[in-house]
């Protein structure tokens, strides 16, 4: 059984629904290793916590050299957020990594 919820924001929801069938696959696949283990270096997936002031930690989820999933999460909700699925280079470029 997972320790976390991964739940879809309404960015990432719209990216995966105008995705072709492959992408989807992909992207779902890989976001599920989210449910395992979230934080970077642990589980499964490139990830890493980005230099962002805010609220919550940001965190990155490379997604076969192609996209970036943002993502937060929730401890005391045991719940991962992905807030958007963008692609790689626009990641860097916004989040400076």
């Amino acid at each position: 059984m997972s320790e976390y919820e991964v739940l879809l924001g309404d960015d990432a929801r719209e990216f995966l629904s105008v995705a072709d069938e492959k992408t989807t696959r992909i992207c779902t696949e890989k976001l599920r290793y989210l449910a395992d283990n979230p934080y970077p270096g642990r589980g499964h997936g490139d990830k890493e916590k980005l230099p962002i002031d805010g609220r919550r930690e940001r965190y990155r989820l490379h997604i076969s050299r192609t996209y970036t999933a943002i993502y937060t999460v929730l401890e005391d909700k045991k719940e991962v957020r992905v807030l958007e699925i963008v692609p790689i280079d626009e990641a860097h470029k916004r989040y400076g990594f």
